[in-house]
């Protein structure tokens, strides 16, 4: 007995980590839907949901028992199996490409040493689902979309790839874990070393998923919802689950990659360590704030549901505080760095949704050009910039942020040009008078 316990313990934490990420994606899936209702809601000066519990915060649960009991249609010359398995195949490959994410020092699945590499593989499958199921649905509109898709992530992958290239180049590796000790031992976020690379990944990652304002493979204008348009029901939740699964997945690579991991900001500089008591004390003041606002609510049932979301605030609160005491302080890398890296995924995803509501959509033949006359050449010229500044740092003994300053501007100063050549080759606008 000893001996089977001991052949399973390397096995037993990996999977209930894996156990809880399936369980909680569907339910923080359904919270990111709602928050991005509310950010578009306070952009355009209104409400948002707020029929459904206290400020509408039981509006995801209604809307998956909705789709949960709406009827399912398959269009009747549709491939059966392939139109069923589609969604499935999306929500599989945004999911296991999680099993490789650090969402703390201590909580990750399997901490492989080619962890990225894993991870992006494993990812870009997802573009199977949406293209089989743009073609099982015998639809003009659906086919368009998912040849749209695909069109659209083998154009933003690459400039993704090189972007992530130029990080790796200074980490010197490709397990997620190591990344983000390096820069820890770097004491500076590569967000500040290579600004570039973050921005070539944060526009390729917004096209990687389908989001405004790149979002053509669903344009409702001129393909109704493109790849998604014949299916119907808890089916076609489960493209928008892999959606917003992989928005977490590019916003975890985000994260890890430039911005820090589960470290807090400047984690280096002890005079800013009055910092690790901002996480207890916010999730605090958001407590205080539901219990504020408890008797205000008009039923009794919201009443209780909002007070149980304070308690569950002071709760967090009282155990990221208690990391900070001496008895716990061992515990408080992996009880606050869960949440710093949790609050920088969120931060991300804010700015999908700020750029949703604040771009216009692009045309097709926009979003392509973008892609191979701009961004691409210029994550070729940025991994060129990065590795020049190595072989400056290494070979010639430069300081490293001379190096890499130096060598940043070389590479906004080829934008610039590119930026400018681009505009020469537009295409006109329809109606635009020549």
């Amino acid at each position: 007995m000893h001996a089977l316990l001991e052949f399973f313990r390397p096995y037993a934490l990996p999977l209930l980590y894996a156990l809880i990420i399936v369980a909680v994606l569907p339910l923080v899936a359904g919270y990111v839907v709602l928050m991005e209702r509310k950010v578009m809601a306070d952009m355009q000066v209104r409400l948002g949901p707020m029929r459904v519990g206290p400020h509408g915060l039981l509006q995801p649960i209604a809307d998956a028992l909705k789709l949960l009991i709406k009827e399912d249609i398959i269009p009747e010359n549709a491939d059966y199996w392939i139109f069923w398995l589609a969604p499935l195949l999306s929500v599989t490959a945004a999911m296991l490409a999680m099993a490789a994410l650090p969402f703390g020092p201590a909580f990750q699945i399997a901490d492989l040493n080619i962890g990225l590499l894993f991870i992006v593989g494993v990812s870009s499958m997802g573009i199977y689902g949406i293209v089989l199921g743009g073609w099982a649905s015998n639809s003009h509109y659906s086919l368009l979309g998912a040849l749209r898709s695909a069109a659209q992530l083998v154009s933003y992958e690459t400039a993704a790839g090189m972007a992530l290239v130029a990080a790796l180049l200074l980490a010197g590796t490709l397990s997620m874990k190591e990344i983000v000790e390096f820069q820890q031992q770097q004491g500076v976020w590569f967000v500040f070393l290579t600004p570039i690379g973050f921005f070539i990944y944060l526009v390729a990652s917004i096209a990687e998923t389908n989001r405004a304002p790149f979002d053509l493979p669903e344009a409702e204008s001129e393909l109704v919802a493109g790849y998604m348009t014949e299916y119907s029901g808890f089916r076609w939740a489960l493209y928008f689950l892999a959606e917003y699964a992989n928005m977490i997945v590019v916003a975890s690579i985000a994260t890890t990659l430039f911005l820090g991991g589960w470290l807090r900001p400047f984690p280096g500089v002890h005079a800013l360590d009055f910092l690790d008591w901002l996480p207890p004390m916010l999730l605090l003041g958001v407590a205080l704030y539901c219990f504020y606002r408890t008797p205000k609510q008009p039923v009794k049932v919201q009443q209780g549901f909002l007070a149980a979301v304070g308690l569950l605030c002071l709760m967090l609160a009282a155990i990221l505080g208690a990391a900070l005491v001496p008895p716990l302080v061992r515990f408080k890398p992996a009880i606050l760095g869960g949440f710093w890296f949790v609050f920088k995924v969120f931060a991300y995803i804010y700015v999908f949704m700020w750029l949703r509501f604040t771009f216009p959509r692009y045309r097709f033949d926009q979003l392509m050009k973008l892609g191979w006359h701009f961004m691409i050449p210029l994550g070729i010229v940025n991994v060129i910039g990065v590795a020049s500044a190595l072989v400056l740092h290494r070979q010639m003994h430069w300081g490293l942020a001379p190096a890499l300053g130096a060598t940043t501007l070389g590479t906004l100063l080829v934008a610039a040009y590119l930026a400018a050549v681009g505009r020469r080759y537009d295409l006109p606008v329809v109606g635009e008078a020549e």
